[in-house]
């Protein structure tokens, strides 16, 4: 088979319609090498990156509340700084770039996708994100 690992994916593949950050960007734990209160941050398996997360919303009207919230996963040396919220939306938007996603099955027997990314920015088209008529930004 040709496809070996993570398969690469564009961002408007993952979220066609657009994601937003709802939680901070953590350092992501190496449960193998952290022992007590030592914690050591994981590394990205094929390129040993460190990998960091956020949660982020998917913008996706039909998913049911319990499929709205994914982590992302960004393989950087340094943490990523998320991009500034825009006045008037209660949550800011991102795109990420350099995206992969590796199929697992998870503790519930399903299909299930673990998204990383080598980019996290501000979109691209902001305007179509501005808050709606006639409120005040905040």
């Amino acid at each position: 088979m040709a496809i070996q690992g993570p398969i690469p994916v564009t961002y408007d593949m993952v979220f066609p319609h657009g994601c937003y950050i709802v939680g901070e960007v953590e350092p992501v734990k190496d449960f193998d090498a952290s022992t007590g209160g030592r914690f050591v941050q994981a590394r990205d398996k094929q390129t040993a990156e460190l990998v960091w997360q956020v949660a982020v919303m998917d913008g996706d009207p039909t998913l049911k509340p319990a499929q709205k919230t994914v982590a992302v996963k960004i393989l950087a040396p340094a943490q990523p700084v998320p991009p500034q919220s825009i006045p008037g939306l209660p949550f800011t938007p991102v795109e990420f770039d350099g995206i992969t996603v590796t199929p697992y099955v998870n503790a519930a027997g399903r299909l299930a996708y673990s998204i990383k990314a080598r980019e996290m920015r501000a979109p691209r088209h902001t305007q179509q994100m501005k808050a709606p008529a006639g409120k005040d930004a905040a």
